[in-house]
């Protein structure tokens, strides 16, 4: 229902004119359309001793003009981000740098990023997206390491049947892999259906990252799953420095706090900018808790 939804423009126009005023309902999960609340938002995490990647929200470019336009984008915010002092981590798609254009164009476009991300010491965090784009991004990364861009990692969906192969290959070339649930509606042909068989995958993925990975980070806002990986750390005997866990802006706030508090490194996820509304809805769809803080939300902006 959510990714129907997220598609509607009606919808989209709707929400434009209320989700980010002052006190919008989307404000809980967006920091923000500009750069400068992102930084904002950065800045107030870092105070509280989280680690922070901004996302500058954006897909499903469909012409060679926006691509080019999204990856200056991108490079004018390296700049921003080194002049505000905040943490040098990035996150971002590549159907926003125009995969589902041209292989060749999203690289060209990537690589425009990527150069003065190196030269300024960013980390650069490429998001997984639906299925019909796994290979594809895989094809991409994989080209970037070749041109031996080591600041760069990759997101890998835990749902699809496909990433403990995955998994074992990032760990054999040492590439950096943020492990998620997956947000995205996908086959049975592709994808786990049930969420306690997107679990079990999860946890083989966890633990093979544990093991053979390279600082891996555990993106996930399941308690237990949180509970199960700091336990098989101990286990093993990790630092806590040999790995993270990684959480949404504004989602399980309670155990962001609570794992800093800890001793664990905690980053969260940043997302701003103006095209917000599938990334919201997204977050929507995973969790029947956000709806019903949407609602809450809504509901005393009308009041009120």
């Amino acid at each position: 229902m959510f990714s129907l939804l997220a598609r509607s423009v009606t919808l989209k126009r709707l929400a434009s004119q209320y989700g980010m005023t002052p006190n919008g309902f989307a404000r809980r999960f967006i920091a923000g359309e500009t750069v400068t609340e992102a930084i904002a938002a950065a800045r107030t995490l870092q105070g509280r001793g989280m680690r922070v990647a901004l996302d500058y929200l954006g897909e499903s470019v469909n012409t060679t003009k926006a691509a080019t336009a999204a990856a200056r984008e991108y490079v004018q915010l390296i700049e921003t981000i080194v002049d505000s002092g905040i943490e040098r981590n990035l996150s971002l798609k590549l159907t926003q740098l125009g995969l589902t254009i041209d292989k060749a164009t999203c690289v060209d476009n990537l690589r425009r990023i990527m150069e003065p991300a190196a030269r300024h010491d960013f980390f650069v965090r490429i998001d997984m997206e639906s299925s019909e784009f796994t290979q594809l991004t895989l094809e991409v990364f994989e080209t970037l390491w070749k041109l031996d861009f080591r600041n760069v990692g990759i997101a890998l969906q835990s749902s699809l049947h496909r990433t403990e192969q995955d998994v074992r290959r990032m760990n054999e070339l040492g590439a950096r892999v943020r492990l998620v649930k997956g947000a995205y509606k996908e086959p049975k042909s592709v994808a786990f259906q049930q969420k306690a068989d997107v679990d079990a995958a999860y946890m083989r993925q966890m633990r093979l990252l544990l093991d053979h990975g390279v600082y891996p980070a555990i993106a996930t806002h399941d308690a237990h799953i949180i509970t199960e990986t700091r336990n098989y750390a101990g286990e093993r005997q990790l630092g806590k420095d040999h790995f993270e866990f990684q959480m949404l802006y504004g989602i399980r706030r309670d155990l962001q706090t609570s794992l800093v508090a800890d001793g664990y490194r905690m980053r969260v996820y940043i997302p701003f900018g103006r095209e917000w509304f599938q990334y919201f809805m997204r977050r929507l769809g995973e969790r029947p808790a956000n709806v019903g803080f949407v609602l809450r939300a809504m509901l005393g902006e009308k009041s009120g």
